[in-house]
Order: structure tokens, then C-alpha cells, then sequence
């Protein structure tokens, strides 16, 4: 992605006509969809086609209206994102592309010099990785194994940037944007201790950046092999997490047959009792440290005014977030109870 993030060059309302020739030239936005898929995001997402760039551009309008120094990249395809992943509602999609950038203003420990290189030992130990093949509704899976991580090596920080650079890196595809993922996380070999350092702070940020701060649809997130304490913790987290999100978390135990209705054998390794052959990260290792240059050019566009703070874009959410502290804190001891 690229673009201007000043709102006040690039607004077209921002100047009189006489002023367009001096405006800076945006990638213009050529779609990539199959006929299938176009036909799907209008039936799914109230996306049509000939409304898509006017939609777009009336959610930059917005931004540059309500939101001049939020610093935000206003190009054609970065902000149809937000708009696929609120089914072209403008208001909710602003909020999200707000909270995205709040969401990464305020955790500097995860943000700070993103990048893949960055987490690279992460990304060797198997932590997060992304299957080879499409499931058949055309969405990819995200496998996720916290037995991969040694808390000694590094904080449980540098696994929610590798995470999230995974998700960075598939929502960059319009099929992905239309589609949306699949989460496989298997906690296999996870003891009492290692589920400690995901404690209250951690969780509610985790899920109010997947939930409500990233452009991104999750269909589903199947657990697997976890021990009977998680049930316990997800039972602490379910409150804060939206009907319809958990909805679709399936836990499935060690019962592959269980997952296998959710997920097909055939694009599954054979960890998982499937019949693609071994679970190979070296792949999706190195597609993503080859887009090293690609998040740096990225991610120098969602900067942060020098006269702006986080707290300047914060949206109406404050009160609820602020319940959600005070929630999470009177459960604190119980969580740690159930570790």
C-alpha cells in the first residue's frame, strides 16, 4: 500500500477544483477478484462492484472530515479493507480503521520496529504458520502451536507480532479480504506455566485487536489437544469476546475426527491425521521475510502525527473499554486460579 495520509491535500472537499492538478496521483485500484468471488462479496458484503470506488472515496471523505491526523494511508485498496470487513457499513467501517491505528499506537512493545526480520526467531521455531493449501470455501489456515515457544528465549510479545504480521501479510489479498481465515491452534504440550504469561492485559489486547482492530474475518478458530484448564480460561475470555466470535471457536480435543469435519484431511499435514505430507514452515518463512521491504514501505505511511497523541483518535469506545478494565481486573484472581 502507499498514499498521501495528508487529508487536507487529498481530500477532493479540501480545495476548490483549480486545486486537483497539484493532488498527488494514487495507485489506481484495479480489481482482482474471479467472477465467482465478485459475486460472492456483493451477496456477503454488499459490495457492487460499480458503487466500490464511490464507497471508497466516501469513506476517505470521512476520514479527512473527522479524523485529519490520524496518519493513516488513504489509498483505494488499503481502505477498501475496512469497508469488505464491515460489509460497506461506513461508520463501523471508520471505527475499525481507527482502532487499527489506535491499536498499534498503543502497545509499543508489539508495533515498535515491526518487521519480519524482526521476529525471524519466531518464525524459525514454528510458533505461527500458514498451511499450503486453501481450505473449500477458498480461506487459508493460520496453524498456531504455543509448544513452539520457549518463554526464556523471548517475551510472549515478539509471538503476537509474528501473528500479526502473518495476518498483515494474507490481508494484503483481495481473496483473503472476501474469504477471510481459519485459525488452527494446537496446544499440545502447553503447561500451567507457559499458560500464565497470557494473563489479563495480554488477552484483552489480543482480542480487541482480532475482534475489533484489524481488517481481517476469522470463520473460525479450531482448538486442538488443549488441556482441560483451557476450557476453564476460555470461559474467563468468552464474556469479552462477541456472540458470533465465539460462535465459531470449536474445541475439539484430541478427537481429530472432530477437527477433520471442520477442516478437510486433505489440506491438513500429518500431525493433524491429514494427507498432505509433513507440516513444512519453511515456505510461508520465507514469503514472509521476503516482504521485508514491502512492510517497511507499508508502514511508514501509518504514521503518527508529531501533534497527535493515541488519545487524540480514540473512539466513543472509551467508557466500554474502561468496563472491560475494570471486568478483567475483578476476574484477574480468578484466572490465575484456573493456571
Amino acid at each position: 500500500m502507499s498514499g498521501d495520509s495528508d487529508c487536507t491535500r487529498t481530500s477532493p472537499s479540501a480545495g476548490s477544483p483549480s486545486d486537483s492538478e497539484f493532488l498527488p496521483d494514487r495507485p489506481k485500484y484495479v480489481c482482482s477478484l474471479s467472477p465467482d468471488l465478485v459475486t460472492k462479496a456483493r451477496e456477503e458484503l454488499q459490495e457492487k462492484p460499480e458503487w466500490r470506488l464511490r464507497d471508497v472515496q466516501a469513506l476517505r471523505d470521512m476520514v479527512c472530515k473527522d479524523y485529519p491526523s490520524l496518519g493513516t494511508c488513504l489509498d483505494d485498496a488499503f481502505l477498501l479493507r475496512f469497508l469488505r470487513a464491515r460489509k460497506f457499513d461506513y461508520d463501523r467501517a471508520l471505527q475499525l480503521l481507527v482502532n487499527y491505528h489506535t491499536c498499534r499506537r498503543s502497545w509499543p512493545e508489539v508495533f515498535n520496529n515491526l518487521r519480519p526480520s524482526a521476529i525471524k526467531p519466531v518464525l524459525e521455531s514454528g510458533f505461527v504458520t500458514v498451511l499450503p493449501r486453501l481450505d473449500p470455501e477458498g480461506r487459508h489456515i493460520v496453524c498456531i502451536r504455543p509448544d513452539r515457544w520457549t518463554p526464556s528465549n523471548y517475551p510472549i510479545t515478539e509471538n503476537i507480532r509474528a501473528i500479526y504480521l502473518t495476518l498483515e501479510k494474507l490481508i494484503q489479498s483481495e481473496e483473503t479480504q472476501v474469504n477471510g481465515i481459519v485459525i488452527l491452534a494446537d496446544y499440545k504440550g502447553v503447561s500451567l506455566s507457559k499458560a500464565s504469561h497470557f494473563g489479563p492485559f495480554v488477552a484483552k489486547k489480543v482480542i480487541g485487536i482480532l475482534q475489533d482492530g484489524f481488517p481481517i474475518r476469522i470463520k473460525a478458530v479450531n482448538i486442538i489437544n488443549e488441556p482441560r484448564i483451557f476450557k476453564g480460561i476460555f470461559a474467563i475470555i468468552k464474556p469479552f469476546l462477541k456472540e458470533k466470535i465465539a460462535n465459531r471457536f470449536f474445541l475439539h480435543g484430541c478427537d481429530l475426527n472432530s477437527l477433520h469435519q471442520n477442516i478437510p484431511p486433505v489440506i491438513l499435514p500429518e500431525e493433524y491425521g491429514g494427507t498432505s505430507g509433513k507440516l513444512d514452515i519453511s515456505a510461508w518463512n520465507e514469503l514472509l521475510l521476503a516482504s521485508e521491504e514491502d512492510f517497511l514501505h507499508d508502514f511508514s505511511q501509518l504514521v503518527l502525527p508529531c501533534d497527535s497523541s493515541p488519545h487524540d483518535i480514540l473512539v466513543s469506545g472509551d467508557a466500554d473499554e474502561k468496563q472491560c478494565d475494570d471486568s478483567l481486573r475483578g476476574m484477574k484472581p480468578q484466572l490465575y486460579y484456573c493456571y
